[in-house]
């Protein structure tokens, strides 16, 4: 019986899981990380991830005596950048994915002619939140950790660094650096153009590859199986997508922890080309995966509770009690989600949240009722964009925390006119992580098998289509209301620099 043990670093802590080859649990523990805020900064300190790391690793190691550990990899965030020197000693924290500053960087790349032959290659926008722009902006803003830097890293990278003493990412990963994936190449002359040397950026391999084996000295000082090989995965968002089961042509998952990740696997042949939304290959399924995340989900009602119920006992168990109490629409509340700005499908940093339409008669039952509901205007948004690549979405399997909210849940399938599947299993993100390395070993022939290893179902929740009906006319104003303030963002961000400090606050909870 085969052993792997799944390093996953979420927005909130970092995590530490050991599966058999049938998908049991047989260790499970977790650290909370600190997120630093300030203006348009969101940082965490690689250091931080590896302490916690080795202190979970070890103490796995010490509760599974019995069992050898025969597999290691890593999944986290993507598109945070970690600066690296020649020994692999971090120079700065890194960037989050919802950090804001390379805005001025992604403009200039994306008005190059450099990257409009790569943007007719990959079809993928420029956007702050990727890694050229965030690359670009410590070279300009801070030269000194940019000169002195040996590697460019995701934290999957630099973690799997650490583990083995190699520096490599997988193409899912390394489409953020704009990687051709059907080329299989780093996007040279652009890296000329910003001169960035492509030798900075990690040696890209297959999810399922193994790097080499632990570290010898790391492996004697936490107990762990030397010949332990490490193993490639990818980012949270796509090992979630395979640990939520989507094997068939059309199912969609959506995975809600801190961020809503939406995706479909596809098996068509040939697909129609939507900017707007990632097209990735997976390769040894002959299919795509599509969609993307935005950068709230599960952190909408974590604001919720800070903000209306931090002195509750049992806050999430009144908030779904007292939205239902209030009706279908809040009684004409609408809420726009972009508490960070957005990312898929609308790619807008400068977007923030609003409650449009607020009245005397309106309570707290009703404002959080709104935000239950943006989560499944989220979900809308994203569908419309998969299906406008010629892939129907037939069902969506739900996971993450947010899942656990039934009431939502039920809005989710009501507002989608979809039925909903609630996965057993709301962690799928370190499931997928492993369900990708044994696959990658030969374990499982397909997903498929894969997901009947390790995946089940709890419920199937159908939808109310007399409530879709309804939902779809809300669902308008919902976008309406956004085109109608877009341009107002913009006059926002510039009064705002005037009128807000930049003191950092360090957070626990995204």
């Amino acid at each position: 019986m085969k052993n792997v043990m799944v390093i996953n670093m979420g927005l909130k802590s970092i995590r530490c899981i050991v599966f058999n080859e049938n998908g049991m649990k047989l260790f499970n523990e977790a650290i909370p990380i600190k997120t630093a805020i300030s203006a348009e900064k969101v940082e965490q300190d690689p250091r931080e991830w590896w302490q916690s790391a080795e202190k979970l690793i070890e103490k796995a190691a010490c509760e599974c005596k019995d069992i050898c550990i025969d597999y290691i990899t890593v999944t986290a965030s993507a598109s945070c950048l970690v600066c690296v020197d020649k020994k692999g000693t971090p120079l700065m924290r890194a960037f989050m994915v919802s950090d804001k500053r390379a805005e001025e960087e992604s403009k200039y790349i994306s008005e190059l002619d450099e990257f409009k032959k790569v943007y007719e290659e990959t079809l993928l926008d420029m956007s702050a939140s990727l890694m050229l722009p965030r690359i670009l902006w410590v070279k300009r803003h801070m030269p000194k950790v940019f000169d002195e830097t040996n590697k460019f890293l995701s934290p999957n990278d630099f973690m799997l660094y650490m583990l083995s003493g190699l520096y490599v990412t997988d193409y899912f990963n390394a489409i953020k650096y704009h990687y051709n994936t059907e080329k299989r190449h780093y996007p040279e002359n652009l890296l000329d153009a910003l001169e960035i040397s492509g030798e900075r950026l990690p040696r890209v391999m297959d999810p399922g590859d193994t790097i080499g084996k632990i570290c010898p000295d790391l492996a004697g000082r936490l107990g762990i199986n030397k010949n332990a090989e490490i193993v490639v995965s990818s980012y949270d968002a796509i090992c979630s997508f395979v640990g939520s089961g989507a094997a068939e042509d059309g199912e969609a998952s959506d995975v809600s922890g801190t961020v809503t990740v939406l995706r479909a696997l596809s098996r068509k042949s040939s697909l129609q080309s939507n900017s707007l939304i990632y097209n990735l290959p997976l390769y040894k399924e002959d299919a795509h995966i599509i969609g993307g995340s935005n950068n709230l989900g599960g952190g909408l009602i974590e604001w919720v509770k800070q903000c209306y119920y931090q002195n509750e006992i049992y806050p999430y168990e009144i908030m779904e009690k007292e939205a239902g109490e209030s009706v279908l629409g809040a009684r004409g509340l609408i809420f726009l989600p972009y508490l960070l700005g957005e990312r898929a499908p609308i790619w807008d940093d400068n977007a923030r949240g609003v409650f449009f339409g607020i009245e005397r008669m309106h309570t707290r039952k009703d404002m959080t009722r709104a935000v239950f509901e943006s989560t499944g205007f989220i979900d809308m948004d994203m569908i419309a964009a998969i299906e406008q690549t010629g892939t129907k979405i037939n069902s969506v399997r739900l996971s993450g925390g947010l899942a656990r909210i039934n009431l939502i849940s039920q809005i989710k399938a009501d507002i989608l006119g979809r039925d909903v599947l609630v996965l057993s299993e709301f962690e799928t993100t370190s499931t997928g992580a492993a369900m990708m390395v044994l696959l990658g070993k030969g374990y499982f022939t397909d997903l498929r098998e894969a997901a009947e290893k390790f995946v089940s179902v709890r419920m199937i929740i159908k939808p109310n289509m007399i409530n879709h009906q309804k939902y779809m006319y809300m669902y308008e104003l919902y976008k309406d209301t956004y085109e109608t303030v877009k341009d107002l963002y913009v006059r926002r961000k510039k009064l705002i620099k005037e009128m807000v400090d930049d003191r950092e606050v360090r957070i626990e909870n995204l």
